[in-house]
């Protein structure tokens, strides 16, 4: 998707620029009788960055973002939006936020612009403000050429991308964004990340839960790890990536023949050195480019040849794996 300017932005009513934290869950729990959905969730996110809730169905994650947007009371905790109290200012949390859900809920019965004006209207927005708003959004999610189609007839992505043109029509500062491409094809889901990517440029906070690990990897600025409804942790990917082990330098030599003094090269780092020897591949543990660029020049200065040369970090899957002793689709719960 091309890159455009994202005019709504320009004309928000509301700043969060100048507060230390955007987003803020203080202690967070939700019981359903005897059941914890979620248990004592805390963590801030500050202006202008993207926080990815990053786990697997029933992990607690639209819970939290149910308790954050003022649509379920907390047991407890509480949570801050623009620096107001969900519990006694939710009318001030619902003004500077804005939510997208699981599933779309545009009128598939009416045209974008049609669902647009309604939503506008019902925001207060006035017709010749909302007009050129409209055109704007609608241009910047690319549907001007489906704009008087009925929604029925978008595709998956289409009505994923006029959900979150419609959300952005108050200008929110504050966007929260429930798997906002699940179902989604790899294309379409490229494109809505191109957008979330603009947003973020322009100022706009976003709370972005997922459970896809590639997703929270491309738009998080942090991450924050949820299972059975309790953080067990927190951090950027690639520190997150760091707690899985350490990255694997992976060395592919052009010569099977090279394989035994390339190993003996590797060695020097210290590390133990896997050979596989029909993809003529050696690996080992890594410090990082500085092992890399150690090893390259040893392998240039003894002559052997290299096909490819480079260094393998663990993902976020491995990271999960690692706290939970699972991966996030090792799961049939349904979120809550």
């Amino acid at each position: 998707m091309a890159d455009k300017s994202i005019g709504p932005m320009s004309v928000c009513a509301y700043t969060v620029d100048a507060m230390e934290s955007a987003i803020e869950a203080i202690d967070l729990v939700k019981r359903y009788g005897r059941e914890t959905a979620v248990d004592g969730v805390s963590f801030t996110v500050p202006p202008g960055t993207v926080l990815g809730l990053l786990g697997p169905n029933g992990a607690g994650k639209t819970t939290t973002v149910r308790m954050m947007t003022t649509l379920t009371e907390p047991t407890s905790g509480t949570a801050r939006v623009a620096g107001f109290d969900v519990r006694t200012h939710p009318d001030q949390v619902r003004r500077h936020m804005g939510l997208t859900g699981q599933v779309a809920t545009v009128d598939e019965l009416l045209t974008g612009s049609e669902n647009i004006r309604m939503i506008g209207g019902l925001y207060g927005i006035r017709r010749k403000d909302l007009q050129k708003l409209g055109s704007q959004l609608l241009e910047q999610f690319s549907l001007t050429d489906a704009a008087e189609r009925v929604v029925k007839s978008y595709s998956g992505g289409m009505r994923r991308r006029l959900d979150l043109a419609v959300s952005l029509l108050a200008s929110p500062p504050v966007l929260f964004l429930d798997e906002p491409t699940t179902g989604l094809d790899p294309r379409s889901r490229n494109e809505l990340w191109e957008v979330l990517r603009g947003l973020v440029a322009q100022g706009t906070t976003l709370l972005l839960t997922t459970q896809y690990l590639e997703e929270a990897d491309q738009l998080a600025d942090n991450i924050v790890v949820i299972d059975r409804g309790r953080i067990i942790a927190q951090g950027s990917p690639m520190e997150l990536k760091q707690q899985a082990g350490r990255a694997s330098l992976v060395v592919t030599v052009a010569d099977a023949a090279d394989l035994e003094p390339a190993q003996t090269l590797l060695a020097r780092t210290g590390a133990e050195v896997f050979v596989d020897v029909g993809a003529r591949r050696l690996s080992a543990s890594a410090e990082g480019l500085g092992d890399m660029i150690d090893v390259a020049g040893w392998l240039r200065d003894s002559g052997i040849g290299v096909d490819d040369i480079g260094l393998s970090r663990p993902s976020l899957d491995d990271v999960f794996l690692t706290l939970t002793g699972h991966r996030t689709e090792d799961t049939e719960e349904v979120e809550v």
